[in-house]
């Protein structure tokens, strides 16, 4: 059974790796991709969206570009966590596909309107497009079949600032917004919420990028270290492979600046991974909203655990997995789709491009 698919990212490197996910995952129906602005400008993030889908020679799939400012603050930009291009160290051909007439906005109206309960909503960015597209069309959320997102932080320290997380943080009242648009929805409805407090459990280590490659049949053996110089580029003879390692070694030495160690949170391709099987975490609902107006917490995610707000539970908040069991599934099958597009005898035909994204 498939799971049609709206995908709303910031393309970022673990935005660009669930598009990785998702199509090397059957399961996976991506109906449209809609460009928010957050890691990077949205521009660049629709750049990267096509070029990733040429990469894994994906079918027509719609690439709309969606909103460039966030509902009311000033865009924020993390080039020096993702690369100027938004895709670390990784430099992929200038793709030749076109972008949706209609912008991310209609698209997410459009499509779930003609595909009513049918359709998960998966967001790795700012919630910027969705917030748009549910104050044109309020009934939106009740014509979802689920919505999955990563943002938020809990119980859990912020990677923006002390209490809030990036997603959150580029644009709160867009997220402020669509937790109360999902209110009411019966418990089975509830968005998926998958915070820091979960997704940084999900380590990618440089063993992890070894498997991979090994099960794609790439070579030379793909050896990422912390004692390489900054900067270095991945020989891997497949392309896929190569470009995913030279992405996620700039998002390593990211970490290892920051005192994280020298690993990637994959924050981005477990959404991904529950928005097409929720069963692989388990869940505690509860109230969620976000502040707005503190000097000190604005962007913060506050969950009411207890009902003390006297307000119905609106998420789901994932709160436990099995990274490694994860981990397996995207060796699997991301190596798998990287040997079946590219076996040795073709690989030198994606090498032709020469144009870079910009």
């Amino acid at each position: 059974m498939t799971v049609p698919l709206i995908v709303d990212v910031d393309t970022g490197i673990d935005d660009s790796l669930a598009l990785l996910y998702l199509l090397a995952t059957e399961e996976a129906d991506i109906l449209g991709i809609a460009s928010t602005a957050g890691n990077v400008p949205v521009d660049q993030v629709a750049a990267n969206n096509l070029a990733w889908l040429d990469l894994c020679r994906a079918g027509d799939v719609e690439v709309a570009l969606g909103a460039q400012v966030p509902l009311v603050a000033p865009l924020m930009t993390t080039e020096d966590t993702h690369g100027p291009q938004g895709i670390g160290y990784a430099e992929l051909p200038v793709s030749p596909r076109s972008l949706s007439p209609r912008d991310a906005t209609t698209m997410w109206i459009e499509l779930v309107r003609s595909h009513p309960g049918e359709i998960t909503g998966l967001v790795t960015g700012p919630l910027t497009n969705l917030a748009l597209a549910i104050r044109r069309d309020p009934e939106l959320p009740r014509l979802l079949k689920r919505l999955v997102l990563m943002g938020g932080a809990f119980q859990h320290q912020g990677n923006t600032t002390p209490t809030s997380e990036w997603n959150i943080a580029v644009d709160p009242e867009a997220a402020s917004e669509v937790f109360a648009a999902f209110s009411g929805l019966p418990a089975e409805r509830h968005p998926i919420v998958c915070a820091l407090d979960i997704t940084e459990t999900i380590e990618m280590t440089p063993e992890h990028v070894r498997r991979l490659a090994e099960r794609a049949g790439s070579s030379p053996g793909e050896v990422i270290s912390s004692s390489d110089t900054p900067g270095v580029r991945s020989t891997a003879s497949n392309p896929i492979v190569r470009h995913f390692s030279d992405a996620v070694r700039f998002y390593m030495e990211f970490h290892r600046d920051h005192d994280q160690g020298f690993l990637a949170h994959m924050h981005d391709p477990f959404a991904a991974a529950v928005a097409l099987d929720a069963d692989i975490a388990t869940y505690r609902h509860a109230t969620v909203d976000v502040e707005l107006i503190g000097t000190l917490t604005r962007g913060t995610t506050v969950a009411d655990w207890r009902g003390m707000w006297g307000r119905d539970a609106n998420v789901a908040i994932a709160t436990h997995t099995d990274p490694e069991a994860f981990f397996d599934r995207l060796i699997d099958r991301v190596g798998a789709l990287a040997a079946r597009l590219y076996p040795a005898a073709q690989r030198a035909e994606f090498d032709s491009g020469i144009e870079r994204v910009e």
